[in-house]
């Protein structure tokens, strides 16, 4: 096995920067496609996607956005969002991503937050924008067209009182002038939103070598000739860095959706020949609902990375015929910090032999050896929770409340530190304190629980902080209680998490205490007015009404009473 010294030397030999790994393949491979975007069939290569960015970047510097800035980014529109991106980076800015389910005070929290010179957007948002523009502090916006990508767009105007809307058409600058940047490992790259359990979401300010280490243990296992696909948002790491970013390191290709079709999964599949593609929870049960079929194996797809690990993820490999399942722990600030791979089939294939394009099966193997992970038997089954060793750049511990490392077989608090400079996010925007918490005693502490087996690997166990997994996004008990909390007949809320109805993440109930004036509220009211204020996968799945909520003598909500008695009603209902 290779000494971690001889790792970093690897890591850095590939180069940091993402953009600068852009460059070499428009120069070296001009014509090699690398966006392959799904939702129009426009297939873009590695010296049109530079055209495009840099034509976009010329602008940007035209208005005069300069290294050390933030471009926010708002858009559903995939394509948009790695236009924007690459064009921030080029004018040295950071890329500054929202979630495009957001709207009204969580959304324009966010955009406020980051402060931006500019705002990158679509007409979709016209409007949500409008909505809030009263209370936003931007007065610059770029508008792309909602259709970005097709052969025929539609209109990119947008009005925003008190802001200047540019047209994408009149505002990018095709051979257009780019300032003299440099940009370095530890210069910071992007802001990527994730929720506060106490308080609002908290931008995650991350480095270019940060991007770089978070996709070298996934891409050391990529070929040279594979097309990885991508339905994951932009404004999520997993999208945007372990999947669309990655395929810069090997000059592969992407296919690239706005968002993920359980009806048209396979089709879009076949259409860009995937050979990788990353499976959230729900995804998982949705594709196994599907009847069976004799061709279910007639894929490309050799190689799926799954977060969390399904349980039945044996069962899932061997119908679709997936050769190897990868496994992990995975966060924003952190990044890849554990990791694994389960070999399915052995040196049985899965993917039919005439549809293989990966690396060969035993040099999988040895590659994730080399990074000092685990290879582990799909047919023996693993541990539930299971996330294997810890990524090589990174030390891993499981931590005590006084941050005394536990023994083997002990839950504690999952906590890192780097063995590679630039590999942990640099800081929480805006919030030293939260920033020094994080990272007392010098190590990061993650917030969620974990615990090292006897045999030296690690699993998972649960979330230690105030936070849910709803549908691939983590969901904050704050953020759903203070848009709830704001309804004029609400004295009080508490939510808290439920086994979810499909997949192994969470539901969430709520249980609402009205004020005096409240006793006319019905849950259909209350759920329709929520529908206005928070996105689809924040809503509750379950609304309680309750006199008063139980409290401990320092006034805190015991949550775990109601959590307790929702789990009791819904046990009782299931047959």
């Amino acid at each position: 096995m290779m000494q971690r010294a001889d790792l970093y030397e690897h890591l850095v030999s590939e180069g940091d920067i993402a953009l600068y790994k852009l460059d070499e393949w428009a120069d070296k491979t001009p014509d090699k496609t690398f966006i392959h975007f799904g939702e129009t069939g426009l297939q873009l290569s590695f010296a049109e996607v530079r055209q495009r960015s840099d034509a976009l970047a010329a602008g940007l510097a035209a208005l005069g956005v300069k290294k050390g800035d933030r471009v926010s980014v708002l858009t559903g529109n995939a394509l948009s969002a790695t236009i924007a991106m690459f064009a921030a980076w080029r004018v040295g800015a950071l890329y500054a991503p929202h979630n495009f389910n957001l709207r009204g005070q969580l959304l324009s929290y966010q955009i406020n937050d980051t402060s931006p010179a500019v705002m990158i957007t679509d007409t979709a948002f016209s409007d949500v924008l409008a909505d809030i523009a009263s209370e936003l502090t931007i007065d610059q916006v770029v508008v792309f067209p909602a259709d970005y990508g097709a052969a025929s767009t539609g209109p990119e105007d947008m009005q925003l009182p008190g802001v200047t809307c540019h047209t994408l058409s009149g505002f990018q600058q095709p051979g257009g002038a780019l300032p003299d940047v440099t940009l370095g490992p530890y210069d910071p790259a992007t802001i990527i939103y994730t929720s506060g359990t106490t308080g609002p979401a908290k931008g995650v300010v991350l480095g270019h070598r940060w991007i770089n280490q978070y996709c070298f243990p996934l891409r050391i296992m990529d070929g040279d000739d594979e097309v990885i696909y991508c339905d994951l948002p932009l404004y999520h790491v997993g999208g945007v860095y372990a999947l669309l970013t990655r395929a810069l390191w090997k000059g592969n290709a992407v296919g690239l959706w706005n968002r993920f079709s359980p009806n048209d999964f396979w089709n879009r599949i076949a259409e860009c020949r995937a050979t990788s593609c990353l499976l959230m929870d729900v995804m998982v049960p949705w594709l196994m609902g599907a009847p069976e079929r004799p061709d279910d194996r007639q894929n490309t797809l050799s190689k799926v990375h799954m977060q969390p690990l399904a349980a039945s993820h044996h069962e899932v490999a061997r119908r679709f015929g997936f050769d190897f399942v990868s496994c992990g722990f995975g966060q924003t600030e952190s990044g890849s910090g554990f990791m694994a791979l389960i070999d399915e089939f052995g040196d049985e294939p899965g993917t039919p032999p005439e549809l293989y394009r990966s690396l060969p099966k035993a040099v999988m193997r040895e590659r994730i050896q080399y990074l000092g992970g685990v290879v582990v038997d799909g047919a023996a089954g693993v541990p539930k929770g299971f996330i294997g060793n810890a990524n090589p750049f990174l030390e891993a511990a499981i931590m005590d409340e006084n941050d005394n490392p536990l023994p083997r077989g002990t839950v504690g608090e999952i906590a890192f530190r780097p063995r590679t400079p630039g590999a942990l996010m640099q800081q929480y925007l805006n919030k030293p304190e939260a920033t020094l918490k994080a990272w007392r005693n010098l190590w990061f502490h993650t917030g969620d629980a974990g615990v090292q087996d006897a045999d030296g690997t690690y699993r998972f166990v649960d979330r230690m902080g105030g936070y849910f997994r709803v549908r691939g996004e983590n969901v904050s008990s704050f953020e759903v209680e203070s848009v709830i909390s704001a309804h004029p007949s609400v004295r009080a809320v508490a939510a808290v998490p439920v086994p979810a109805r499909v997949g192994s993440e969470d539901d969430i109930a709520v249980f609402v205490e009205l004020s005096d004036s409240g006793d006319a509220l019905t849950e259909e009211a209350l759920r329709a007015w929520a529908e206005q204020q928070m996105p689809r996968y924040m809503l509750p799945a379950y609304v309680r009404f309750v006199d008063s909520l139980p409290v401990t003598p320092t006034n805190k909500v015991q949550k775990f009473v109601l959590k307790n008695q929702i789990l009791e009603e819904i046990n009782a209902e299931s047959p």
